[in-house]
């Protein structure tokens, strides 16, 4: 080996140096063994051990959408990379730039059904931004700064990086390209000028506007833009899930979310609107119901920095491809102020008359829980959710003020997301709390990282909102399948705060509505560690309102003011089949 030389495992860190990574979730093995030797003197990097491979990209995932750095991740070969599958499809669903870094067999046992051999590149081909397998050490640094350039660019997406156990044993000299050029990728950040003034002309005849934002616009920083652009417009703005926080809850231009769980006023705005302005939003199918119906008698401008989502679910009128905060900033000066004093009195009269509501009793209800989080910390917390009832109970009744304020799993709904996506935030945001919302059923399924957060004495408030089933598919169950509930009881739920309590916790416990405000002040005393609360909810509650799969705003089911009003509602919906 020449003096200037040094091993691909040294190489590794010296590249993870000049990418001013700050933290890298991982765990070791044997594939990995000799990177994590050369791991072990790092002082500008910490490495945060978790206990199971999907916890460490959850974790990932977590941070790097609160601060919106790249999240690092690092697992050795065979089934510590096929464990991080589940979080980089969440990742690529979500556009969150991850580099998972996998170890692998030694180049010549490749393909040879070795011990611990997976084919990771083939196994994430359709989930992943690209992914790279390393066969030569002088290619590794080239292939780690294009993995970084290609995770954090155009539209954000995991790259995952495959490194042979003998490749990072091998030498080469250490040389760090300051950029990368690859060939067909060069995304589009400043939109057309012909466009942008096509959409000018169709946003300054409007008369009922709506702002339709989604998770693009946080992934741009460009929440500053959006609210200049509806203040000027004096235009509503409707957030989808992964859109929340872009302009602030409590604004009176604020319309919450909108789609199949979104608040009644957002949908009947988007529905009744007249333009319609997607930014950084997709058109899934939990935002628009029946496509061919959705937002009819508006003429669509979409702006989105991935060229594939254009008219992909819904025809747009006018498309401009860029970066959102790019585009905006040339879009906003050339709009006029339009005049909406009818369409947002309108809006007001939907707010007073379907409000976001739910009737308290002795019983705990989720909604007040996550209404007295909000008050409690003014809007300020970091809060991740996991999936089901407990993430939509979140998105309504916590009035986000700030972007990347709100993590959760959007296109991919994964169980489990929530508790470590939590540890990845708090470690990056230090100066707010961080709150992780879940169901009893969630919280099962990475529980194990209570001891990461444990160890790291991380002041995670856990919310466990208890009501004894697997909540979102008893509902389906109750609306659509006749209460015939199949398997989603949860009887055997252990004691959680006693689990809690166990692995080094506190572990709080309360079906008391009344205790629900003492035992969260408690929770925010303590910042040593992390707290379990386990809130004994009432056990058969729906969200509402609901647009069922498929159908439209026409279809809608509110909260219903009694029981003969849900039945009314419930026979619409069938009656419409």
């Amino acid at each position: 080996m020449s003096t200037n030389e040094i091993t691909g495992a040294e190489i590794f860190v010296r590249c993870l140096m000049e990418e001013n990574v700050e933290y890298i979730f991982g765990y070791p093995g044997g594939a990995v063994i000799g990177v994590y030797d050369a791991m072990h003197d790092m002082s500008n990097i910490r490495h945060i051990l978790t206990r199971h491979e999907q916890g460490a990209v959850h974790a990932a995932e977590g941070y790097a959408k609160a601060t919106g750095k790249v999240g690092v991740v690092i697992v050795t070969s065979g089934p510590g990379a096929t464990n991080t599958v589940t979080g980089i499809a969440d990742a690529h669903m979500d556009s969150v730039p991850l580099v998972v870094f996998t170890g692998q067999v030694a180049t010549n046992l490749i393909g040879n059904d070795a011990f611990q051999e997976a084919d990771i590149i083939g196994i994430t081909r359709s989930i992943t931004k690209h992914n790279f397998l390393v066969t030569d050490v002088r290619d590794l640094a080239w292939t780690i700064k294009a993995a970084f350039y290609i995770a954090s660019t155009g539209r954000p997406g995991p790259v995952v990086v495959d490194m042979p156990k003998d490749v990072m044993a091998s030498t080469a000299s250490f040389s760090y390209p300051k950029e990368v050029k690859l060939r067909g990728y060069r995304p589009f950040y400043f939109g057309h000028m012909g466009q942008i003034n096509k959409a000018v002309e169709i946003i300054n005849s409007s008369k009922k506007p709506v702002l339709y934002v989604g998770g693009g616009v946080i992934n741009s920083n460009a929440a500053k833009e959006v609210y200049n652009l509806a203040k000027k417009l004096n235009a509503p703005v409707a957030m989808t899930l992964m859109g929340l926080g872009s302009v602030p809850g409590d604004d009176r231009l604020s319309l919450g979310m909108l789609g199949m769980h979104g608040t009644w006023f957002s949908n009947m705005a988007v529905d009744q609107c007249d333009c319609l302005i997607a930014i950084g939003a997709r058109f899934d199918d939990r935002v628009t119901g029946n496509p061919r119906m959705f937002s009819p008698n508006s003429r669509k401008v979409h702006i989105d920095i991935d060229p594939s989502q254009i008219s992909k679910n819904v025809k747009v009128d006018v498309p401009i491809v860029g970066d959102v905060r790019h585009v905006l900033e040339r879009l906003t000066p050339l709009v006029q102020p339009l005049e909406t004093t009818q369409w947002l009195a309108q809006i007001d009269e939907w707010k007073k008359e379907h409000p976001l509501r739910y009737e308290n009793g002795p019983e705990i209800r989720a909604q007040y829980i996550i209404e007295k989080i909000y008050e409690l910390t003014d809007g300020q917390a970091v809060v991740t959710a996991d999936v089901g009832q407990n993430q939509m109970w979140a998105a309504q009744f916590y009035g986000f003020k700030n972007p990347r304020s709100f993590l959760t799993s959007g296109g991919l709904g994964t169980m489990g997301f929530s508790f470590p996506a939590a540890i990845g935030a708090a470690f990056g945001v230090t100066d707010r709390p961080v709150f992780c919302i879940n169901g009893d059923g969630g919280i099962q399924m990475n529980i194990q990282e209570l001891t990461t957060a444990v160890g790291n004495n991380l002041p995670i408030k856990i919310i466990v909102l208890d009501n004894g089933y697997l909540g979102m598919v008893r509902q389906w169950q109750d609306l659509f399948y006749k209460k015939r509930y199949s398997h989603v009881s949860l009887g055997s739920n252990p004691d959680f705060a006693k689990i809690a309590d166990a692995f080094g916790a506190k572990g709080l416990v309360t079906d008391k509505t009344d205790e629900v405000v003492p035992i969260l002040k408690e929770a925010l005393k303590i910042n040593d560690r992390p707290v379990l609360i386990d809130f004994k909810t009432t056990t058969e509650d729906n969200v509402f309102p609901m647009i069922p799969s498929g159908k439209t705003v026409a279809q809608m089911i509110d909260y219903p003011k009694s029981v003969e009003e849900l039945k009314m509602s419930k026979s619409r919906v069938e009656a419409s089949k």
